[in-house]
């Protein structure tokens, strides 16, 4: 018998254990995890069972299947020490070490085994035990108190090697990593032996199984690979946070890959269930006012005298707006109520990081033309969105995969926008007079008079072979004149320059793009290198 059953091989989806029917689905995934504990740093054996709309904790217990003690866990056991073998177990911890005595290990055929009744991660509750050294000094028969310690630390319930009968640890000191030199299963006593522990027909019988603790449903959910409020990443470990507030704990994995595939496996779950919520959104939206896609992201915080570096956000392209909101829009009402709404033209998204390897970042610039910036945070997987007025948003997602969608649906939503609206209109001055600026799809651009609207330049958009601006109002923009094939330099003056640029950029790629299907996905680094780690 073991604590911990063998993991089932990677990816693998299982059937519940136990004799009672199994409601589990060809879809449900499991996996024996940990779930650690960051106060007392234990970490504590679970199953994780993962289904399309709910992940559930499972932690082992002994529960009582058949007898006059049905459902109770606590048992009082006769032992009688046997010739060979003894009492036929082993036990780990003790109050001298502050931690429970568990039963580590019970040897087969043996008289702990054969009184069916004693499992691996019992903790034994007789007082006159407490110190486990009295065990091994005990008669030919002995009672014991057990239940069976649901959260144990796992290192209690961990079987070191396999003793047989003649294996003798019992000098040096004991300690709760390791077994306490009390494998019970010598011969204390010169007496005749006692015939062996049996169950009798009439007794209840025991069973050790995995019960549901814990259930949090994913729609909506998020998940964090990074301990709260500091930048330390949880290596083969992460926590998923439901909308109600239902936290899974940290799930911890034994291998690298495991914690992987978990970690993709949640993650499309989540997107799954998200794709039918904007799907039902969408059925009480016009078709201009679709949900291109929506997600959780975490932020990097402005300003160094903040505690927490990054913080959850919830961001939503839908129609002709992106959105970021501190808690998912759950009904119409919550639409008017994010914390910030940006125009989709008037916006720049980039992607700036990724993770390649785990010491090699690669830098993407995609700020196709205009001014650079300098970040600093340390997470992979981040992107910016730069608005009007030069302000910034710096987010992070926990996939490279995510990070090619979230950069997908930019594209798509700014390109479906642009072709929505076919042109937008500025207000502008130069030397004293008010003037106009359009930026149409079919004509490119147009300046006219505010007054009068008489037209004073146009030119197509394969016409601007270059710009150049101060940083603050004004720009220029560098034209080709068709017929002479010279320069012509257009100077102009905007109260929100970043804004206007930005729209410029918007406009031109999606006339790129509706000429050019591919190019947009040939220049996407993310969807490029995601897969590169």
């Amino acid at each position: 018998s073991c604590a911990r059953p063998p993991p089932p091989p990677r990816g693998m989806r299982t059937k519940c254990p136990g004799s009672h029917p199994c409601s589990c689905t060809p879809e449900t995934k499991t996996t024996i995890a940990l779930l650690y504990d960051e106060e007392s740093e234990n970490a504590y054996d679970i199953r994780l069972k993962l289904t399309k709309e709910v992940l559930t904790i499972q932690k082992q217990d002994v529960v009582c299947v058949g007898g006059s003690h049905q459902g109770r866990n606590r048992r009082t056991v006769t032992l009688r020490r046997q010739p060979v073998g003894g009492l036929g177990l082993s036990i780990k911890g003790g109050s001298e070490h502050n931690v429970p005595v568990v039963i580590s290990k019970i040897f087969k055929d043996q008289a702990a085994d054969q009184t069916g009744m004693l499992f691996v991660g019992d903790a034994v509750l007789q007082v006159s035990i407490v110190h486990v050294h009295l065990l091994r000094n005990a008669g030919d028969e002995v009672t014991i108190t057990v239940e069976y310690l649901r959260e144990a630390p796992a290192f209690l319930k961990l079987p070191l090697g396999s003793p047989g009968p003649s294996s003798d640890h019992s000098s040096g000191a004991s300690s709760p990593l390791f077994d306490s030199g009390l494998h019970l299963n010598g011969n204390s006593s010169t007496t005749a032996p006692s015939s062996p522990s049996s169950p009798i027909a009439k007794d209840p019988r025991y069973e050790k199984r995995w019960l549901d603790t814990l259930s949090v449903p994913l729609s909506m959910a998020r998940i964090s690979r990074y301990k709260a409020g500091t930048e330390k990443l949880r290596w083969n470990a992460f926590e998923v946070l439901a909308l109600d507030g239902v936290s899974s704990g940290i799930l911890r994995f034994y291998t690298a890959q495991d914690g992987t595939d978990w970690l993709r496996a949640v993650s499309a779950n989540i997107r799954e269930l998200t794709l039918q919520n904007m799907k039902m959104a969408n059925k009480c939206c016009s078709p201009s006012d679709q949900v291109v896609h929506m997600g959780w992201v975490n932020e990097k915080l402005q300003g160094a005298d903040s505690s927490q570096t990054f913080r959850p956000k919830f961001l939503a392209l839908k129609g002709p707006s992106f959105y970021v909101f501190s808690t998912p829009p759950v009904s119409t009402f919550n639409w008017v109520q994010a914390e910030r709404t940006y125009h989709l033209c008037e916006v720049l998204f980039r992607v700036h990081k990724f993770w390649l390897t785990e010491d090699c970042w690669l830098q993407a610039n995609l700020y196709l033309g205009l001014q650079d910036f300098d970040f600093e945070d340390q997470r992979p997987y981040c992107f910016s969105v730069v608005a009007g007025h030069g302000k910034s948003h710096v987010f992070n997602v926990e996939l490279g995969s995510e990070l090619a969608v979230w950069e997908k649906s930019f594209q798509r939503a700014t390109f479906m926008e642009v072709q929505r609206t076919g042109s937008r209109t500025y207000m502008c001055s130069w030397q004293g007079e008010m003037l106009c600026f359009t930026v149409d799809f079919a004509l490119g651009f147009t300046c006219f008079e505010s007054k009068t609207k008489n037209v004073l330049w146009r030119f197509k958009f394969s016409q601007l072979k270059g710009s150049s601006d101060d940083g603050k109002t004004r720009v220029k923009l560098l034209f080709q004149n068709l017929d002479t094939k010279q320069i012509e330099t257009k100077e102009l003056e905007f109260q929100d320059l970043t804004a206007v640029l930005h729209c410029i950029h918007s406009f031109i790629a999606a006339k790129v793009a509706s000429v050019d299907p591919g190019f947009m996905d040939s220049q996407s680094l993310a969807r490029k290198y995601m897969y590169s780690s």
